[in-house]
């Protein structure tokens, strides 16, 4: 796996032990104790590696203000069944921040988003739904090193054109396996379900295929983390030989099936993000398939809105912020806290974005609608293609594509567009025996206002 970055990074800084903090500060530990020290600092969960430079509270050094934070985490921490390698348990904190934005995403991904009528209660979340898949694929494949535009990558998939390199498949292959996700959400989490999972992302990506679809063995070098940049080793997975009884208790904890108490079900689905990349189980993949677990994990626990959302569009953006997230947890204790709002605060951002983009496209179907509004018969998906046209001038249109973005049968796609034809809103041409295309003319809103 390689980080994604644009410049190296640096392993965060850590504290001493907690061990050597308590024999440091074993004379003041009293008034460490009862000088009601908050987890947080101004409402932010702080690393060391940033708390060092905050100014401490009064009569305290820098190092026993973090020894009471430390303190004041591990009796509020909720601990899980993931150990690291020493047999440390991981754990988390349930912050006031991380409760607000549970409640936020709560609020909205179990579908209580201000979403317009116009997109859920017609066939326009078929579409939706297919350009946030097209935008996962691109992304999450990018994270890891797919270079192609963005345009020709969508093209590639609406038009059903084979990938001409790697990039390309990459970004196909992440496209029919968040796909696949969505026909095993009823379906408890197994190894040989996760190994589908890689097998469907990196098929015909490896130099050798039989490192497709199965997790490593022992004996075979473990597949690290370095950085993109300055190619210098950030992180060594477990040994190959614990895999298979790790990646059980991996699979438990994904289906609850055993003693962990209550864990919010997001929280729950962001650990599975963080505990296969931990494990890197593959020779590549680790990242998008952990990624791909997310999408799963939310789905099955009926947070069915995740569908209109690409989580890797947002990690893209900051993609050191994400590599840190990992660190923070790693470099200590196990505090997934990091990580989880780090997650969190992926997810809240995404669904803004969401909400951005559903109210201008609702807005540009209404004033294709009001143009068409005297004009009787066009259907919701004669208007999409219409408003997609008048925004990407040029742009040309085939049986497949439309087919594909729609989902909906060859038929019905061909009749949208030779009807649109025969009103003389789209030409229709014949570059071959076998392949047509469907152009609007170059003075599409004309044609329509005068419809």
């Amino acid at each position: 796996m390689r980080l994604y970055n644009c410049k190296p990074m640096k392993v965060p800084t850590k504290s001493k032990s907690l061990d050597s903090l308590i024999e440091l500060y074993k004379k003041d530990l009293l008034k460490i104790l009862s000088g009601d020290i908050s987890m947080t600092h101004n409402g932010k969960y702080l690393h060391w590696h940033k708390l060092q430079y905050q100014t401490p509270p009064k009569d305290l050094e820098i190092e026993a203000w973090w020894l009471g934070i430390k303190f004041a985490r591990n009796k509020a921490a909720k601990k899980i069944s993931m150990k690291d390698v020493e047999g440390r348990c991981f754990s988390f904190n349930m912050t006031d921040q991380v409760q607000e934005m549970l409640h936020t995403i709560d609020s909205k991904l179990h579908g209580r988003i201000a979403i317009s009528e116009d997109v859920l209660n017609n066939e326009n979340k078929d579409r939706f739904i297919f350009n946030s898949l097209i935008e996962e694929a691109i992304t999450s494949s990018q994270l890891e090193g797919a270079a192609t535009t963005r345009q020709v990558a969508a093209d590639m998939i609406r038009f059903g054109r084979q990938p001409e390199n790697i990039s390309e498949r990459m970004i196909l292959n992440n496209y029919h396996a968040i796909k696949q996700i969505k026909e095993l959400v009823d379906k408890p989490l197994s190894i040989q379900i996760i190994c589908t999972i890689q097998e469907a992302l990196t098929k015909d990506t490896l130099d050798n295929s039989q490192d497709v679809g199965r997790i490593q063995l022992p004996g075979e070098k473990r597949v690290y983390v370095y950085d993109n940049a300055s190619h210098d080793v950030l992180y060594t997975p477990p040994p190959a030989k614990y895999l298979p009884e790790r990646m059980d208790k991996l699979c438990k904890f994904a289906n609850a099936t055993e003693s962990n108490g209550f864990i919010h079900p997001i929280i729950r689905a962001i650990i599975l993000h963080f505990w296969l990349a931990y494990e890197h189980p593959f020779i590549d993949g680790n990242g998008r398939t952990a990624r791909a677990l997310f999408y799963w994990s939310m789905l099955s626990q009926e947070y069915w809105l995740i569908e209109f959302i690409s989580i890797s569009h947002i990690l893209k953006k900051a993609p050191a912020r994400y590599s840190r997230a990992y660190q923070y947890t790693q470099t200590d204790e196990n505090d997934l806290t990091y990580f989880v709002i780090f997650h969190l605060d992926v997810i809240v951002r995404a669904i803004n974005e969401l909400e951005i983009y559903l109210n201008k496209k609702i807005e540009q179907i209404r004033k294709i609608e009001n143009l068409l509004k005297e004009r009787a018969g066009y259907n919701h998906r004669q208007v999409a293609l219409l408003t997609h046209a008048i925004r990407h001038s040029g742009t040309h249109y085939t049986i497949k594509s439309h087919q594909t973005s729609h989902n909906v049968a060859y038929a019905t796609a061909r009749a949208d567009l030779l009807s649109l034809v025969e009103n003389g809103i789209l030409v229709h041409e014949k570059l071959d025996r076998k392949t047509s295309i469907f152009k609007a003319p170059a003075k599409l809103h004309s044609i329509l206002k005068n419809l």
